[in-house]
């Protein structure tokens, strides 16, 4: 069976989805939808797109969380809660990929660069905290 090749244009409505599924905000959705396109062009690939969407998520909400009461700098903490905000929408990308986009466990696993695996395992537990409103919903 010949796979259909998506341009950018086309995946236009799932990238917003995607946005807002994870931001749950239209204005925070369409600014980062003009981010991830800001780097495409006609000839992107589907799979770079989302790569993109990916890295301008974490770029925009990943990295940017005080959580020191004290005046000490605490770069351990923080590089703590970046691994699990980065895991926590890992694991939201997932299932939102799978559900919105389609895409095959193999396809996710390229888009986060986890192994096939670990995709499968995400996503059982995503879809169960989704449909919970357990923590991935509480993430930005």
């Amino acid at each position: 069976m010949k796979q259909i090749k998506k341009t950018p244009l086309d995946l236009l409505d799932d990238i917003y989805s995607l946005a807002y599924w994870m931001t749950g905000s239209e204005s925070v959705s369409h600014d980062l939808v003009n981010k991830t396109y800001l780097y495409a062009n006609t000839k992107t690939r589907e799979r770079e797109l989302l790569k993109t969407f990916r890295r301008c998520y974490v770029d925009q909400f990943g990295q940017y969380t005080e959580f020191c009461i004290s005046g000490k700098p605490c770069k351990t903490h923080l590089q703590l809660i970046d691994s699990l905000r980065q895991w926590t929408a890992d694991i939201k990308l997932s299932v939102l990929l799978s559900e919105i986009s389609g895409l095959k466990h193999r396809q996710i696993s390229e888009i986060v660069g986890k192994p096939v695996d670990t995709i499968r395992l995400w996503l059982y537990w995503g879809r169960k905290l989704l449909a919970n409103d357990g923590i991935l919903k509480a993430s930005a």
